[in-house]
C-alpha cells in the first residue's frame, strides 16, 4: 500500500475563479469558497500547504439571507473598552458602505481558525460590493454557482 504523497510549495499551481454572488445565498457560498481556498476540491489537497485558488467573488452587495437572518443576524464586535461590545445587523452592513464585509465574514469564519495558514488562504480571496474587478489580466474562470443546485437561489 502506497502512502499518500504531499506537495511541496514549489509544485502548488493556483488557479483563478470567479463567482457572481447575485441572489446566491450566503451560507452556500461561503462554503464553496472556503473549500476552493483551501484546496480541498483537489486530489494533492495538502492540509499545511496552500494549494487553493484565488476566488474573485462580484455583486457580493446582492447576496441572500434565507428567513429572517437579513434583519435577526447580528455581528459583533469589541471596541476594546469596558462594556464596549456592538452590533450590527446584516442588513445595516449590506445596505451601509462596505457590503462586501458580510461574505468575506462568512467565508473567513469557515477557515481554520487564527493561524498563518488561514490568513494566508483569506489573502487569496477578493470580494468587490458590484460588478466590476480590477483582475480581468489574470484571465479567471467563471464558476456559475446559481445552476449547481436550486438551493443556492433564494426562493423568492
Amino acid at each position: 500500500m502506497k502512502t499518500t504523497k504531499f506537495l511541496a510549495t514549489a509544485d502548488v499551481e493556483k488557479k483563478w475563479i470567479l463567482i457572481d454572488a447575485e441572489d446566491v445565498v450566503v451560507g452556500r457560498l461561503a462554503t464553496f469558497v472556503a473549500m476552493r481556498l483551501r484546496g480541498k476540491h483537489l486530489p494533492t489537497y495538502t492540509p499545511h500547504i496552500d494549494c487553493g485558488d484565488n476566488v474573485i467573488i462580484i455583486n457580493a452587495e446582492k447576496v441572500a439571507f434565507t428567513g429572517r437572518k437579513r434583519t435577526d443576524k447580528k455581528y459583533y464586535w469589541h471596541t476594546g473598552y469596558a462594556g464596549g461590545i456592538k452590533e450590527r445587523t446584516a442588513d445595516k452592513i449590506l445596505d451601509g458602505r462596505f457590503p462586501e464585509r458580510v461574505m468575506r465574514k462568512a467565508v473567513q469564519r469557515m477557515l481554520p481558525k487564527e493561524s498563518p495558514l488561514a490568513r494566508k488562504q483569506l489573502s487569496n480571496l477578493r470580494v468587490y460590493a458590484g460588478s466590476e474587478h480590477p483582475h480581468t489580466a489574470q484571465e479567471p474562470e467563471v464558476i456559475d454557482f446559481k445552476s449547481r443546485s436550486p438551493k443556492n437561489v433564494k426562493a423568492n
